[in-house]
């Protein structure tokens, strides 16, 4: 990515898919849009977003479609599913790519280290060390789950 704002770039995206006539593309982006344009208006009047502010209004974004999935297989609404995931995958490109699991738990293991984690009452410590250092680039869920598992909670 370049230098512009994310939503700038969701801005010139938008104007392709209403050119392609991607109407899919063009729903998530402009929902995309209003969720980042929404973050904007609660700030003082001339402020912008920054890159870290506009990646955390996204991976929210991306957050309540993996949860909306969730509630829709468990409802057995597998119909709309697809939907979801299609607007996880036009969120994600967005992004920063996401560290790998095997990343992502050498992180888990560097934070108890330093941290000197001795149980499953400092899982909030190293869950706090790890979601810092990969700032845009991890999941709550899987950070929290990998920590668990390494400090036997």
């Amino acid at each position: 990515m370049s230098d512009d704002s994310i939503l700038d770039q969701i801005q010139r995206d938008m104007t392709q898919a209403m050119k392609a006539h991607d109407t899919d593309t063009l729903s998530t982006l402009r929902m995309l849009k209003a969720a980042l344009m929404e973050t904007k208006t609660k700030k003082p009047k001339d402020a912008v977003l920054g890159r870290d502010e506009e990646i955390e209004v996204l991976q929210r974004y991306a957050k309540k479609r993996r949860e909306a999935i969730e509630e829709l297989n468990r409802l057995g609404r597998t119909d709309t599913v697809a939907r979801e995931e299609r607007e996880i995958q036009v969120t994600s490109r967005y992004l920063p790519h996401a560290l790998g699991e095997d990343e992502l738990r050498a992180m888990v293991q560097e934070a108890v280290v330093r941290i000197g984690a001795g149980g499953p009452r400092d899982a909030g410590k190293v869950i706090g060390a790890v979601m810092a250092l990969g700032r845009g680039r991890v999941e709550g869920g899987t950070v929290a789950r990998l920590v668990k598992e390494a400090l036997g909670g």
